[in-house]
């Protein structure tokens, strides 16, 4: 019998599943793991956790993310559905949970590539989203890092993983699947409503909205987009993802001019028309936060 989870709840799951308690209480044996073709030998997985992107071929399958260790052995039968040979390489967007927790089973076959601040902050542990995350353990660590781009020449596709910096986190990479026209957005575009901007870690709207703007600006509009979470999406729907994050901004900054406080702008139900939006686990008056923050330059209460 499959058993199918809901996008909201796998959203919930990749958000709450940070915390080691929360981690321990996932029944992951009732995930099961969605493959879909993209375009040429690109594929997009989807489980519990951010969407993985694959590229299988002659010379071996390259993954991006890698969702939850206890979900390894179904990723790889997935991953065996599309290709018979060996994983050779891993690339994490970004350091969260939901998108590096298969590095350690992963790493016994495969060579774990990402920016230098996601090594660093798996290492040093610390706390996203107000809960305390451990350091990893010491084969879930990248092995090859890099400052501001690297490319994996595999499959006949150039995969090139470029930095953005200050986004949803200081250490995220977009990666371009060059030949099939696909990019990999990690959670710098996400499609349940208003995303998660980790302050504490880097991460911030302003960054957000410039490192998606600069995405848009290097691909041709029929560009096949991985959101970090929701189903295979366009350049116009990360269009109105940046559409949403400017005008909501924009609004905060105008009652920030007007002298208003965070407290007048939830009273004021400011975000009303995105009333939509907050539907997933970052709500209005929460993302409210995030931009008060962002526009006075201090950190919101999320992020401390």
């Amino acid at each position: 019998m499959k058993i199918w989870i809901s996008r909201a709840c796998l959203v919930a799951i990749a958000f709450l599943s940070l915390t080691t308690i929360t981690f321990a209480q996932q029944d992951f044996s009732k995930v099961e793991i969605k493959a879909t073709k993209i375009a040429g030998n690109i594929y997009m997985l989807e489980g519990a956790g951010g969407n993985i992107g694959v590229c299988a071929g002659e010379d071996g399958i390259v993954i991006v993310d890698d969702q939850f260790a206890p979900l390894a052995s179904k990723i790889r039968e997935a991953l065996k559905g599309s290709n018979d040979k060996p994983l050779k390489f891993v690339i994490n967007t970004h350091f969260h949970g939901d998108h590096t927790g298969g590095n350690a089973p992963f790493s016994k076959e495969a060579t774990i590539i990402a920016h230098e601040n996601v090594r660093k902050r798996l290492q040093d542990g610390g706390q996203v989203g107000g809960n305390e995350v451990k350091p990893a353990a010491r084969e879930a660590l990248p092995i090859i890092t890099f400052n501001d781009r690297t490319t994996v020449h595999v499959n006949g596709e150039d995969i090139r993983a470029i930095h953005f910096p200050h986004g949803h986190t200081d250490g995220d990479s977009v990666i371009f699947f060059t030949q099939a026209n696909v990019v990999h957005m990690g959670d710098d575009f996400v499609t349940y409503g208003f995303p998660f901007v980790d302050t504490r870690n880097g991460g911030t709207v302003s960054g957000m909205i410039a490192g998606v703007e600069k995405v848009l600006s290097m691909v041709p509009s029929d560009t096949r987009i991985i959101p970090g979470h929701g189903p295979i999406s366009t350049t116009a729907d990360m269009r109105k993802f940046v559409e949403l994050l400017k005008e909501t901004r924009a609004l905060v900054a105008d009652a920030v001019k007007q002298g208003k406080t965070i407290q007048q702008m939830k009273e004021d139900h400011l975000l009303a028309k995105y009333q939509d939006k907050g539907k997933g686990f970052i709500k209005a008056e929460g993302w409210i936060d995030v931009l008060y923050a962002d526009v006075t330059g201090q950190t919101d209460s999320a992020g401390k």
